[in-house]
């Protein structure tokens, strides 16, 4: 019987046992010395390259809060999000990035490693990136799904961040991080920023009154939304508010809804899984009918949002509206196209940012912040605030020195 050249002997058995079993040790040496992110898994960034033990966050009255991002994409937009991570980006912060069902695998992998070879995002290890996709329904309660699901990965990521902002790959700052943890440091922690609109029940109950299913949920791939015939009674055992999707929430009110002592957010999620539009009705909805968090309400999510005006929802922000943006206060503003000139001037004029950097800040003002003096002697605790921010600073402490917020946006209906 004729063997391969490459078989082994049985007298040689032995020896081939060894050299395969060197063989593998080699390769797996190879292989955890390449260090590739793992996106097979939920997150990924496992970062070992510096000894991080001196960084320490410190929290309390006088210091500056944490910030919990998601930053959400589709295909096609993964340049947008590490840009506007740039642009938002502070070492005390959090950020969760996400590209839906639309990205392929290889475009996921890229973002992943795009994160993983910046340097400064390695050493302070405060971003993540959800390796595996699945069906997201901007409109359908899969969006209100994954919403839920990102604050849940943060909470379990790191649990000592105070706020949890979503934003979207067309959203940008108006402000740096200095001028925004500025303007919180002294706000109590328990103030939800969301937008109520005062529509009435005949405006709002059409999309209420209509049962759809979002089959996004159960598919692989985003689906477009299934619409019954029939619609439903008005309920009665809680009253429903509507407003914009794009807030501001608290740790406090995310690990409610997430983990829900109370039945009522695990009730309201039911309803709401077969509403179009959920996101511009569950958290308004929750907050307005729980009594704990039923006078937290600040209603503003402090987002030029350019739809408001243009229902449309066809036109970008350009320069034209760039004063308009400013003199609104916000922080952040939607929709931009990507690479627009507007970004540019904002980037210029008001972050001093450079076309690859970070934003400059008291933690740290290299150009490019990609200095490892500037990464190993940073101080995180400290921001210096420029005129955006004083000026917001100004506003808040309004709101809490007159108690708008008790004021609440819940007696409308």
């Amino acid at each position: 019987m004729r063997t391969s050249k490459f078989a082994c002997r049985v007298l040689d058995y032995p020896l081939c046992l060894v050299l395969i079993f060197v063989v593998c040790l080699l390769l797996f040496g190879i292989v955890s010395r390449l260090n590739i992110p793992n996106v097979s898994y939920t997150t990924v960034t496992k970062f070992h390259h510096y000894d991080h033990n001196h960084v320490v966050i410190s929290k309390g009255e006088g210091y500056p809060p944490v910030l919990a991002y998601w930053i959400i994409g589709t295909r096609g937009e993964s340049n947008k999000m590490l840009r506007l991570l740039k642009a938002i980006y502070h070492p005390r912060n959090q950020y969760l990035l996400q590209l839906d069902d639309a990205s392929s695998e290889s475009e996921r992998m890229e973002l992943a490693i795009s994160v993983h070879s910046f340097k400064v995002f390695e050493a302070f290890e405060n971003v993540n990136v959800i390796g595996k996709s699945y069906a997201i329904n901007r409109i359908g309660s899969s969006a209100l799904s994954a919403t839920l699901h990102a604050a849940a990965l943060l909470l379990k990521l790191k649990q000592d961040w105070d706020w949890f902002i979503t934003l979207t790959a067309s959203d940008y700052p108006l402000m740096t991080q200095d001028d925004l943890l500025h303007a919180f440091t002294f706000l109590p922690t328990h103030l939800n920023f969301i937008h109520y609109t005062n529509k009435t029940v005949q405006k709002v109950q059409r999309n209420i009154d209509q049962i759809v299913v979002d089959q996004s949920l159960h598919d692989e791939r985003s689906s477009p939304l299934f619409f019954a015939v029939e619609p439903r009674d008005k309920p009665d055992a809680f009253k429903i508010f509507g407003g914009s999707p794009w807030m501001i929430l608290t740790r406090d009110f995310m690990d409610y809804c997430v983990n829900g002592w109370d039945n009522l957010p695990r009730k309201l999620l039911m309803f709401f899984t077969n509403v179009a539009y959920p996101l511009e009705y569950y958290f308004h909805t929750v907050l307005c009918n729980s009594l704990e968090f039923l006078n937290t309400t600040v209603d503003n999510n402090l987002m030029y949002n350019l739809w408001d005006t243009d229902p449309s929802e066809t036109q970008l922000i350009d320069l034209s509206y760039y004063d308009t943006m400013l003199e609104n206060g916000a922080a952040f503003a939607h929709p931009f196209g990507e690479n627009d000139i507007v970004l540019d001037k904002i980037d210029d004029l008001i972050l001093n940012r450079t076309s690859n950097g970070l934003v400059q800040g008291k933690w740290c003002s290299n150009t490019e912040a990609e200095d490892e003096l500037c990464i190993m002697s940073s101080n995180i605790d400290d921001v210096k605030p420029g005129l955006h921010g004083i000026k917001l600073k100004t506003m808040l402490d309004e709101i809490v020195k007159n108690k708008v917020y008790r004021t609440s946006q819940c007696q409308f209906q």
